[in-house]
């Protein structure tokens, strides 16, 4: 097989229609789906030959665009700094539940795929987007979107009318971003013809409502090469770490559609408890020639669609198994790389050309890593301050944009910790006041004393810590500045148009920022342990 790898640039926001979202809007895909490649293709097709239909008996029109055996127009997912094809974020990833991933803090993930360990107290799927690794870092990226507000009108007159003058919204695929697609194609002449195709203009219109200004993208082709040279995950299939697993784990690259036994289509995952195999299974089956036995899996399903633009009608609603589902089977025969060959090059289920069915096999191997955001990208083009207002401005915004990223680290570490021990309402309600009455003063030793009257701050403690409660919140109260209590030890810094804020610096400490947040959190620490008790009484 031929592969060709393009590059979409969104000169506009895309609208790739999706099944989300309320009746009065429409919310576009993450990516855009590989139908609408192949429609924009099909297109210049028509127009290259002036047709006004497609002859769908001929055979290289079949096999451009309908045989999913020859060609398959695979989704445009989010294009890396490095200029990779990110993927689907697998739903077998989870992490701590009240951690978030953000551009100071990296996050730890755990693959529930390979382990699934007690690490975690309360395990949370790690959501939606895309990731690749670069330069040894697993990095996730996340699309940007644009809301649109919109009012239905009359088309000749070109205003609302009474009775048509609904409101709808439009929540697109952001302008400015880089997706990447690829081509996948039988033989080197039809992906000249495809390449040739594209190569007419680098302009071109995807999904929908394109006169209302929506789709414009410029395409970039990459030379055609062979598929022996290109792996959609970017690891050989003959890798030993593949093949010479007891355990077979199916990722999903792409929305699964597949039929049951008695041809209906269905999102049964992989079960020991069904007596007739799952249709996942039962299509691995026939691929491996042997048994597999289900054991675990983290899946989602999703509802497919479309429109047909000949027929100027939606497509018929179906039901998949959503992108970055997981799914272990125990193997009872050895994996072959020419098994995992077949199944990653020619896919799995219905409407494979449209970029449907991608799976891969035996992909992951890390139990737990690090997930971090993408490095920003320096901008030396930000104009200088001139004025002592607009200085002031830009001050004011650092400062509270610092504010911000505070309260969701102390929201952080009240997540994972907590006040456990032998140690009364009262005292937490008194530990509460005595601190509130603290922050408005400015006198943190109205806490450090009333910690030496009770000796239940010395029977209770602070999450795992081998301090006592008193030793803590002295250690704390006696250097805020150390920020102790932080998970994430690295400065906090933020930067507004060149004009810099953060916890160490002169801000900071004209503020005694430390100390109002170490009063907060001890706070926040007593309410905490007060709820915790009623809760389980």
């Amino acid at each position: 097989m031929k592969v060709i790898t393009l590059s979409l640039r969104t000169q506009q926001p895309i609208l790739a229609t999706s099944f989300a979202g309320d009746p009065n809007s429409d919310v576009s895909y993450s990516y855009i789906p590989g139908s609408m490649i192949r429609g924009a293709v099909i297109g210049r097709y028509m127009k290259q030959h002036s047709l006004s239909e497609l002859n769908l008996a001929k055979d290289e029109v079949k096999r451009l665009f309908f045989d999913g055996n020859s060609t398959c127009y695979l989704n445009a997912y989010l294009q890396s700094k490095e200029g990779k094809r990110t993927l689907p974020i697998p739903r077998s990833w989870f992490k701590e539940k009240n951690t978030e991933l953000t551009d100071e803090s990296p996050l730890r993930v755990y693959d529930f795929s390979l382990d699934k360990g007690d690490e975690l107290e309360t395990p949370k799927p790690f959501g939606e987007g895309f990731w690749t690794k670069e330069r040894g870092m697993i990095t996730h990226y996340k699309e940007n979107r644009r809301i649109n507000i919109h009012n239905h009108r009359d088309r000749k007159k070109g205003r609302s009318r009474q009775g048509e003058g609904e409101i709808f919204r439009y929540e697109a695929i952001d302008s400015e971003q880089t997706f990447q697609a690829v081509i996948l194609c039988s033989s080197e002449t039809d992906a000249q013809v495809i390449r040739n195709l594209l190569a007419k203009s680098p302009d071109i219109w995807l999904g929908g409502s394109q006169s209302a200004g929506y789709g414009h993208t410029q395409i970039h082709i990459s030379n055609i090469i062979d598929a022996a040279d290109w792996n959609e995950v970017n690891i050989p299939v003959d890798d030993d770490d593949r093949t010479d697993r007891k355990f077979l784990t199916a990722t999903l690259l792409s929305d699964l559609i597949l039929r049951d036994d008695w041809g209906q289509y269905a999102i049964i995952p992989p079960s020991t408890k069904h007596e007739i195999p799952a249709p996942l299974t039962r299509e691995l089956k026939k691929i491996l020639g042997g048994e597999i036995q289900p054991i675990r899996c983290f899946s989602s399903s999703t509802i497919v669609g479309g429109f047909n633009r000949k027929w100027g009608l939606p497509l018929p609603t179906v039901t998949a198994l959503a992108a970055g589902s997981v799914f272990v089977f125990k193997l009872e025969n050895s994996l072959t790389s020419e098994q995992i060959q077949v199944i990653e090059t020619k896919g799995i289920g219905e409407r494979k050309t449209e970029g449907f069915g991608r799976v891969t096999i035996n992909w992951l191997n890390q139990e737990d890593f690090i997930l971090k955001v993408p490095d920003p990208i320096s901008d030396t083009s930000v104009p200088k301050l001139e004025t002592d207002s607009s200085h002031n401005l830009a001050a004011q915004m650092a400062e509270r944009l610092l504010h911000k990223k505070l309260d969701e680290a102390l929201q952080k570490y009240l997540g994972r910790n907590s006040i456990k021990g032998d140690i009364r309402n009262s005292q937490l309600s008194r530990l509460e006041f005595v601190a509130r009455q603290a922050l408005t003063t400015g006198d943190c030793n109205l806490v450090v004393s009333l910690l030496q009257v009770s000796s239940q701050f010395d029977n209770a403690k602070i999450g795992g810590n081998n301090q006592s409660l008193k030793q803590q919140l002295e250690t704390w109260l006696s250097h805020p500045n150390s920020w102790s209590w932080m998970s994430n030890q690295q400065e906090l810094r933020v930067n507004v148009a060149s004009v810099e804020r953060s916890i160490i610096d002169e801000f900071a400490q004209n503020s005694k920022l430390a100390e109002k947040y170490t009063l907060r959190l001890i706070m926040a620490l007593a309410k905490k342990a007060k709820k915790e008790d009623i809760d389980d009484l």
